[in-house]
């Protein structure tokens, strides 16, 4: 007897990536809704090669940010060329030469390019000795010219009015424009935490205390309250001091938005079930903040902080740019713009404001990400 022929089985279409969808943790849910967002992918993609270059900034950077070339006094941005000097096309990138001139008139040097010298970029290439990270010597950078160029002037993003690279200024800038977010959100992050989490679960007198230190805060006027304890910064201080004593500054006023939103979070979650079974297996009151509901919102948390980086960049930016903040020698962004602050030299030498236009693509970068992560918080959301 022939055994009858087995039966197809018919799957509706769609049901491997619904189970995939169920089946799937909220951490993973996230990640995918982000990577829907393209702009925000971008923008994280964009924020990585900015922090990337803060931390390899000595083996990025062409030049020495310090050195002075007083024969080179606001030289404006070089151009990159693909025409050698015998007017060939080449695939390999190089500069033309400089060639001062003082105005008769005004006495104001400018400089015009010269044709006749051609000078190709070199990638991996020796130049100006540095410590990576203050630690390990070496003079490899990522570009520069060649050896048989040394002498000559390499200023792709102009010189200040030292003679000072603004490229490699610009680069080693980053590094501590950047870290201050992410040092002072870390430390808004755990104040914000704890108190919220303080008010929301105890409620009481706790949470009257911190409720009403928070409207105090608030109710301050934001740049005076700023300018009142940089100002507080005794002016000998190295700039290390400087740099931890901005940094708390900014974490001192920037911990209030999140402390409220982690209020409200305990206060919708203090009563739900798992909450309840915790209480009930023996779980102390930290274990339960810490391991139960603190997890159950990270994703919210995570959307916060990358919306609230920009804002200590801007404000480390701000102080610093109205001598208040950080102070040369060390370099950041808005120690940078401080030489932008003249209109006259502005507009004689617009590529002083080139530090504000790295300010300027970080924060809608960080922006951006952060509109990605916030949608993305609500994996379940439509």
């Amino acid at each position: 007897m022939q055994a009858a022929p087995p039966v197809p089985i018919e799957i509706e279409e769609g049901t491997e990536s619904e189970t995939r969808i169920h089946v799937a943790t909220p951490w993973q849910l996230m990640w995918w809704r982000f990577l829907r967002h393209r702009v925000a992918v971008v923008s994280a993609f964009i924020i990585a090669c900015f922090y990337l270059v803060a931390i390899f900034c000595e083996f990025i950077a062409p030049g020495d940010p310090e050195h002075i070339d007083g024969a080179h006094r606001y030289v404006p941005p070089q151009t990159i060329s693909f025409v050698d000097a015998h007017g060939r096309l080449t695939f390999h990138p190089g500069v033309y030469g400089l060639s001062p001139h003082r105005d008769p008139n005004t006495l104001r040097l400018t400089y015009t390019t010269d044709p006749t010298k051609w000078y190709p970029i070199y990638f991996f290439t020796q130049g100006p000795p540095y410590r990576l990270w203050g630690l390990i010597p070496s003079n490899l950078h990522l570009f520069g010219l060649g050896p048989e160029a040394q002498d000559q002037p390499f200023y792709l993003l102009g010189t200040d009015r030292l003679g000072r690279d603004m490229l490699s200024r610009i680069i080693y800038g980053a590094r501590i424009s950047l870290s201050i977010g992410l040092v002072g959100v870390a430390l808004s992050l755990l104040l914000g935490i704890i108190l919220g989490g303080i008010s929301g679960y105890y409620g009481g007198t706790p949470d009257l205390v911190i409720q009403r230190l928070i409207e105090f805060i608030r109710s301050m006027p934001t740049i005076p309250l700023w300018l009142a304890l940089a100002a507080a910064l005794p002016p000998k201080w190295p700039p290390e001091y400087v740099y931890f004593g901005i940094t708390v500054i900014l974490s001192l006023v920037g911990w209030t938005r999140l402390a409220r939103e982690v209020r409200g979070r305990f206060i919708a979650l203090r009563e739900e079930d798992f909450v309840l079974a915790a209480r009930l297996a023996g779980s102390s009151e930290w274990r339960i903040i810490w391991r139960h509901m603190v997890p159950s919102f990270l994703s919210h948390i995570i959307a916060v902080i990358t919306l609230a980086i920009p804002g200590m960049i801007l404000s480390e930016t701000s102080l610093s740019f109205l001598g208040l903040g950080l102070r040369p020698p060390v370099i950041s962004w808005g120690v940078l713009l401080q030489d932008a602050q003249n209109v006259q030299t502005v507009a004689l030498y617009p590529w002083l404001l080139l530090p504000g236009v790295a300010v300027v693509v970080v924060i809608l970068a960080f922006n951006f990400m952060g509109d990605g992560l916030r949608d993305a918080a609500d994996p379940y959301g439509r």
